[in-house]
């Protein structure tokens, strides 16, 4: 396009890119960087407050002159798979193609620094480089002028690293590269902000509706004094996700940042003007206005003003400046425009301001716009207030970053894009947290059985050790994909039917190492099967019972006897085991009574009553199994069968968490920790929370009910002072008594907040449920969301539980098969859910 018979490329105000700097044709000089924004709904009040007080003071260390322009980008991109992994799981796949080509702002947030030449500072209307012929001003080329501005701009940089903004300096790369069709300045040319792709400068139609290309623009402005609110405030109240106890605060202009849904830029500028000369002109206002007061009572109201305005910035050290704020949103479809003027207009009247789209200016606003040509910010768009006012109109939050750790999850922001979240490693490096175990809180509907399900699944996929201690079924599903994926490999599932009870051979190794902690175990299991809790054995009959077992595997070493519990108690009844190794030894009856210790161990010999148990023919060593399901529901209150499987399991995992060096592992235990707490195992629980950190592992506890906690000293003692990680799902049945809760949990009032918000304001066009997770003080809401795939793979209900398994079984046993059929069943059924 040609405009005054100049293209683009010639009016582009730029003159050049170098020492990192953008310097325009004007000699003004900017400075760029990328801000990274706290993350939305993450901020307590006073965090804003720091924010807040931290910009405002670096905005007093830039001089006279300065023009601050903070661009925020705001744009529609849609979901893609990451398609990076050659070894992701049907699962993974399922939940990638879930989430294809849903819509999703990405924000983008560069802020720069202009020094302008004297005659720049208060730039008119009419005289802007767009139309202006004289290239090169004939001031500001003295290289000692620099300096100062480079110093300050340094200071700046400082003081809002210390206040929680980070800020990442631009180069001369990032804002123009390549042949200067690359970069941050030439994507502005047409909205794009990512400066790594190669764009093509489109038309500029800027006669009648503004055009760039395909795209039609629309600017709204706040630079009228009068069209703002009487008083603001660098942070507001949240209705959506606050309750009745408590105030949910967000950004102030959060309404045109991230809750506007559409293609947008948030512009804000600053210029900084001699204070003292400024305050003059303000003076020699008043006295005009008051010589006007005695024939109009307007004059006299603005009389009063200039002096409070005069009064404040004297009395207050106020940072005198002049303001101006933009929206501009656009879209390619013309028929949207109309709906986009009625949703901007909306989201600037939740500011309390008065919506105005501006026609007049548009292109020399846009135009302003272009990185590092704030110069030509007309000064009749501007307004006189203080700094500290102007940054309460400043957008102070960014989404959800995903971490950049390999090792993390799957979840969801609260709008609904896929987040990679590590609950693990990144915390433990950056000093968050202290260890990695977890207790996860959540009543039944909670969406509690989805996310556990969802985090063992993943981490079980990145290599992890899972054993799982359940008591409801809920990991049967998980437990049999897994099972089906390693043709039997992993996914043991052990529980308890009439025709198949649980069983075990703890003398069994599949490697034909029995280590000292092997050892070690089994040793303690003949101790809790032959002696009741209460009761005390001595120290010649342990050193007996010790001897005996590693007499009789150096047997199985041999090939001469057989590895289970019938084999160890036919050596200890035989002329040659035991009974000879007493005699030789001479202990008499009463050191080691070996009749009475046969006669109490009979029911778990062959034809006993409980020979089962510990002699499965089963070749199974579960210190290789990489996930594990034990499921305790029928055996919870038995006296008998659950002290010895627990013990069983207590052992299991410890030995994987000694021998397994440089392996991740996990032990999670759902609602059977209340038993196993009761059944004189709370000593393992308290030695689990505290030494697995030691050994790349962490310990989870899942419950229902936070009462359970609190009436459990073991537990709350033993859990949660060793737990960084909290997860917490809907309680919002404690909403009236939940200080209680924050004392016992250590929570602050930011956390309350977050969880007290969970489920409040759900999208109804999405299933899902949210997540609180706090690591140490660090804590943040998600969404667990998850494809119908694993939806059925960890679906609790059970009409659908039988479903997948009678499809598992029309499939010959193949449950993979079973949950596409359940997943393109469903589907047919509520395509719009999907």
């Amino acid at each position: 396009m040609k405009l005054n018979a100049r293209t683009l490329e010639k009016a582009l105000p730029l003159l050049a890119v170098e020492n990192n700097c953008i310097v325009s044709k004007m000699a003004d000089i900017a400075v760029g960087f990328r801000l990274q924004l706290p993350e939305i709904f993450t901020q307590a009040p006073e965090d804003y407050r720091t924010l807040h007080s931290a910009l405002v003071k670096a905005i007093r260390m830039l001089p006279v002159g300065t023009v601050l322009h903070k661009q925020d980008w705001f744009i529609e991109q849609k979901y893609q798979a990451d398609t990076d992994h050659d070894d992701d799981s049907f699962l993974t796949l399922a939940f990638q193609r879930h989430f294809v080509e849903r819509p999703f702002l990405n924000h983008y947030c560069y802020l720069y620094i202009h020094k302008l030449p004297r005659s720049r500072q208060k730039q008119k209307s009419n005289r802007h480089s767009l139309t202006r012929r004289r290239l090169v001003p004939r001031e500001q080329i003295e290289p000692r002028e620099l300096q100062p501005f480079f110093d300050a701009v340094s200071q700046f940089e400082r003081i809002l690293l210390d206040g929680g903004i980070r800020l990442q300096r631009l180069t001369d790369e990032e804002l123009v590269s390549g042949k200067g069709d690359r970069g941050i300045i030439p994507n502005y040319f047409r909205l794009q902000p990512d400066g790594r792709k190669k764009v093509i400068l489109e038309d500029w139609d800027i006669d009648g509706r503004l055009r760039i290309g395909s795209k039609d623009v629309m600017c709204f402005t706040l630079s009228d004094v009068d069209t703002l609110p009487p008083v603001v405030d660098v942070m507001a109240n949240y209705g959506p996700l606050s309750s009745d106890s408590t105030m949910f605060s967000v950004g102030n202009v959060l309404p045109v940042g991230l809750m506007l849904p559409c293609n947008h830029v948030y512009n804000q500028y600053l210029c900084l003007d001699d204070a003292q000369l400024t305050l003059r002109e303000f003076e020699q206002k008043a006295r005009h206005l008051n010589s006007l007061s005695m024939y109009s009572s307007e004059n006299a109201i603005n009389r009063d003003w200039t002096e409070k305005y005069i009064r404040e910035a004297i009395q207050e050290q106020r940072t005198v400046c002049r303001a101006h704020f933009n929206l501009m949103v656009w879209t390619e479809k013309p028929e949207q425009l109309d709906f986009l003027r009625s949703r901007a207009s909306a989201a600037i009247a939740q500011l309390d301001c008065l919506p105005k789209q501006n026609t007049l200016d548009a292109a020399r606003l846009l135009w302003a716009g272009i990185p590092g040509n704030a110069g030509d910010l007309p000064l009749d768009e501007t307004f006189y207030t203080f700094a500290e006012q102007a940054v309460c109109l400043f957008n102070l939050e960014t989404a959800y970053q995903s971490s950049m750790s390999p090792f993390g999850i799957r979840l969801c922001d609260r709008f609904g894009r896929p987040v990679w979240v590590d609950l693990s490693d990144e915390p433990m490096e950056r000093g968050w947290i202290t260890n990695r175990n977890k207790f996860i809180i959540g009543p039944s509907g909670s969406g509690k059985s989805f996310f556990t399900n969802h985090l063992v699944r993943q981490y079980y996929e990145q290599g992890s050790h899972i054993l799982l201690v359940d008591v409801g079924h809920s990991y049967r599903g998980l437990c049999d994909l897994v099972h089906r994926k390693t043709h039997g490999r992993d996914g043991v599932y052990l529980t308890y039917e009439e025709n198949r009870p649980i069983c075990f051979n703890p003398f069994f190794a599949e490697d034909g190492l029995y280590t000292i902690e092997k050892r070690e175990s089994i040793k303690t299991l003949l101790l809790t099967l032959w002696k009741k809790e209460d009761e005390p054995f001595t120290r010649t009959e342990q050193v007996a019972l010790s001897d005996a077992v590693e007499n009789y595997l150096k047997l199985l070493r041999k090939g001469k006897a057989e590895a289970s519990f019938n084999g160890f108690y036919e050596y200890c009844d035989s002329a040659d085991g035991l009974r000879a190794y007493l005699a030789e030894k001479g202990f008499e009856k009463d050191y080691f009574d070996l009749q009475k210790f046969l006669l109490t161990m009979q029911p778990f010999y062959r034809g006993g009553e409980y020979d089962y148990l510990l002699n499965s023919d089963l070749k199974i060593d579960l210190l290789n199994k990489q996930f594990i399901v034990f499921e305790l529901d029928n055996i919870k209150d038995h006296p008998i069968l659950f002290p010895v499987v627990t013990l069983i399991i207590m052992e299991t995992f410890i030995g994987k968490m000694r021998r397994l060096k440089g392996i991740r592992k996990m032990m999670l235990i759902e609602e059977a920790w209340k038993a196993i707490a009761k059944e004189g195992m709370a000593e393992y629980i308290k030695y689990l929370f505290k030494t697995v950190r030691k050994y790349q592992g962490e310990a989870v506890v899942v419950t229902q009910e936070i009462d359970d906690i609190i009436g459990n000293t073991i537990v709350k003692d033993a859990i949660i002072n060793n737990s960084d990680c909290k997860i917490l799902l809907d309680q919002s049945k404690y909403q009236n008594r939940f200080d209680e809760v924050r004392s016992l949990l250590g929570l602050t009032e930011k956390q309350k907040q977050l969880v007290l918000s969970v489920n409040r304001d759900l999208d109804p066009t999405r299933k899902y449920k949210e997540v609180f997770i706090a690591l140490g003080a660090r804590s943040k809401v998600y969404a667990t969301e998850v494809s119908v795939e694993e939806y059925a793979a960890y679906t609790t209900e059970e009409k659908e539980k039988v479903e997948v398994q009678q499809r598992t079984a029309a499939n010959g046993g193949d449950i993979q098969v079973a949950i596409i059929d359940f997943a393109d069943a469903r589907r047919a059924k509520a395509p719009q859910t999907v």
